[in-house]
């Protein structure tokens, strides 16, 4: 078990366990904090499970965690391994159950005084086309022809049904697309679990949320974001629902004979794996994407209904209402991608587990209007906190395979939040504090109260001080629909 005397600081805000602490790591584990974001570390086993990340196959250069993190399925939440392509494996649990869970940020040009009239009615509104809950069903149902185009075309499949602008699909991660998915990897199960699903939020962390821009860090590349002080705009957050929770429990079961098959051996059963050129890994990687790519269908759906909402509410009322997509970034995903190691380019396959991409400026990945910019990552709290609009930095590229945090990262399990959390209590104290709240649920409102996370402004801190992300806006909630 990890203990403080076994991190040894290397830089300001980076902590290293040395390959010696076990006999079976292959390279160190690193995570990015501060003192007190590495004690609370120590109270769980996030810090155990990112030791026995550093001894898959194939593992590069070092085992990295954000200062979001906490305990998860295998791979701590806020964890970031790199895999040689060649030799190495790819994990699920390394992705995460709700493959492509992201986070999507729209912008209008209206200002708070001009909105509040009108809050409680778009709130309302909101929560209306926004479904939202446990296996609540959306405004879609896909035929099976349906859903395979969604699987494999992702968001270009909204695109097709004026459900989004190209500029959408422009200023997605990926275009909305993710390369090499294949809807025949995909089991009927997990098919017939998403069928009634797209265009849903689900329940949990997941939110719809209105922001207003309370401040601007960095000018330049906030104007470049299209931001500006007391703007008005939206955050999507969710995944790929039932689809991709249950996409990766079927690989979780195939990889448990995989191991066995090629004589991998692992210190947590959580962390099963297959060879990435092996053809358990090759049908993972596809069945990954395609559920990837109902994410970003997912989310694209959403927007559409969410503009549909602005729309119905500010009608003859407001002028620039029209919420234009900033970007929209994954946070559970493994990617194939090209990064120096040893001082040579290396291909290898990026797990992001509750860890967001941020590639820096000039990356040939990047929307043309970003590319001096860098990467939009966007970092949400928990509602009654606020959340940040960052960019990638060439330091994220350097030291994190351009990763860097995804959000606040949970302190407190969500049984013990409801039994310290009145869900009508905490709803009276948010909408006292300016922030209209529209819940379906006042137990899944206790769950994920402000007192369950880590404080986002500190996990920020700790990224934009250690140069793998640099803060550009900080957002303040007035409005929230949560499942």
């Amino acid at each position: 078990m990890v203990t403080r005397k076994d991190l040894r600081q290397i830089g300001p805000y980076l902590y290293e366990i040395d390959k010696s602490f076990r006999a079976d790591m292959r390279v160190p584990a690193r995570i990015y904090a501060d003192e007190a974001i590495l004690q609370a570390a120590l109270g769980d086993q996030s810090l155990d499970q990112l030791v026995n990340t550093a001894t898959l196959p194939g593992i590069v250069k070092y085992a990295l965690a954000m200062p979001d993190i906490h305990q998860g399925y295998g791979f701590s939440i806020g964890g970031v391994v790199a895999t040689r392509v060649e030799d190495g494996v790819i994990s699920p649990g390394g992705v995460g159950y709700d493959i492509n869970c992201g986070v999507r940020l729209l912008a209008s040009e209206m200002e708070e005084g001009e909105v509040r009239p009108y809050l409680q009615d778009l709130a309302t509104a909101l929560y209306h086309k926004v479904p939202s809950g446990v296996g609540v069903e959306g405004f879609i149902r896909l035929s099976d022809k349906e859903m395979d185009e969604v699987l494999e075309t992702g968001a270009a499949w909204t695109l097709k049904r004026g459900m989004a602008r190209r500029e959408d699909l422009v200023h997605t991660e990926e275009n909305g697309t993710m390369p090499g998915a294949r809807a025949d990897k995909v089991s009927k199960e997990a098919k017939k679990r998403g069928q009634d699903q797209l265009g849903t939020l689900g329940a949990g962390n997941h939110f719809a949320e209105i922001d207003v821009v309370d401040e601007i860090f960095d000018e330049e590349i906030a104007r470049a974001f299209g931001l500006f002080p007391g703007q008005v705009v939206v955050q999507i957050h969710c995944g790929s629902r039932g689809l991709g929770h249950q996409v990766c429990t079927d690989y979780v079961n195939l990889f448990q004979g995989a191991v066995k098959r090629y004589g991998i051996t692992l210190p947590d059963r959580q962390l099963v794996c297959a060879p990435i050129q092996s053809p358990e890994g090759q049908d993972y990687i596809a069945a990954m994407a395609a559920a990837a790519n109902f994410a970003w269908a997912n989310r694209q759906a959403l927007t559409h209904q969410t503009r549909q909402a602005f729309e119905a509410v500010r009608a003859g009322k407001v002028k620039g209402g029209d919420l234009r997509q900033v970007y929209d970034i994954a946070h559970n995903m493994a990617k194939l991608e090209i990064h120096e190691v040893d001082g040579r380019d290396l291909r290898v396959c990026v797990h992001r587990k509750g860890a967001t991409r941020a590639f820096g400026p000039g990356s040939h990945v990047l929307p043309p209007d970003y590319m001096e910019a860098g990467q939009p990552v966007l970092v949400p709290g928990s509602m009654g906190t606020a959340s940040y609009v960052l960019a990638g930095t060439e330091g994220s590229m350097r030291q994190t395979f351009g990763s860097t945090c995804h959000g606040a990262g949970r302190q407190m399990s969500r049984a013990a939040a409801k039994k310290q959390v009145q869900g009508s209590r905490l709803k009276n104290e948010l909408e006292s504090g300016g922030i209209v709240v529209r819940a379906g649920s006042m137990s899944g409102l206790a769950e994920e109260a402000p007192i369950a996370y880590k404080d986002v402004s500190r996990v920020v801190e700790v990224v934009h001080n250690a140069g793998i992300a640099r803060k550009v806006a900080r957002l303040r909630p007035i409005a929230v629909v949560k499942g």
